[in-house]
């Protein structure tokens, strides 16, 4: 575990609605900043196409995740007051950082910073139909989501669910209320468990230390 005077958690999934709940606990959580996986893709003349002439925009190689996991060291290192938080006592609340993303637990660097993991799901058609109301830059072509969005979605939910960490399983297709509170209240079980943390007294060096 990292140190006990932040943490961080994660939400995955393309178009389940992790941008929508990552913004809403911001805005609700004091003291909570947000990194978007989506800010880190790289430009469009450096990503790969394959034989079908679909960009592989559903691949970690299309995104800079080092430059990702800089800035979440930098967040370690100087935990950053979110912009949410406007008085001394959110200020003083114990930071917390939620990365969102679609390919974060593919990702091993990130292994070792998670306190809480969670991933949304949601069935082929509402994923299709959610897609279709998008609008991308470049725009998706006629068969990129059957041809390279929902089969890449699939292998890299198949790598995941080979690693052996407690994600909580989301259904995305529950209310963004029913999802907030869920996530919600675990956010602030943990916090409240690293405030504890924090005040737990030191142990005597004589003694036999904790492995948090």
């Amino acid at each position: 575990m990292q140190d006990d005077e932040e943490f961080e958690k994660k939400i995955c999934v393309t178009n389940g609605g992790k941008t929508t709940l990552a913004k809403k606990l911001q805005k609700q959580l004091p003291n909570c900043s947000v990194i978007s996986q989506d800010d880190y893709f790289k430009p469009e003349s450096e990503i790969k196409i394959d034989e079908n002439g679909f960009l592989q925009y559903d691949e970690l190689e299309a995104l800079n995740m080092e430059t990702l996991m800089s800035a979440v060291y930098s967040w370690i290192k100087n935990p950053q007051n979110s912009p949410e938080s406007d008085d001394l006592e959110s200020a003083e609340e114990i930071p917390i950082l939620i990365i969102e993303g679609f390919l974060l637990y593919n990702y091993k660097p990130l292994d070792t910073v998670w306190n809480r993991s969670y991933f949304l799901t949601i069935p082929y058609e509402e994923c299709k139909r959610r897609r279709s109301t998008r609008v991308y830059e470049p725009p998706d072509p006629p068969g990129y989501f059957d041809g390279h969005v929902w089969p890449m979605y699939l292998k890299h939910r198949r790598e995941i669910e080979d690693i052996k960490r407690n994600i909580v399983y989301l259904d995305g297709t529950k209310s963004e209320e029913d999802l907030f509170l869920r996530v919600y209240n675990d956010l602030i079980e943990e916090r409240e468990k690293q405030k504890c943390l924090r005040i737990t007294p030191e142990v005597p060096s004589n003694s036999t230390s904790r492995i948090l």
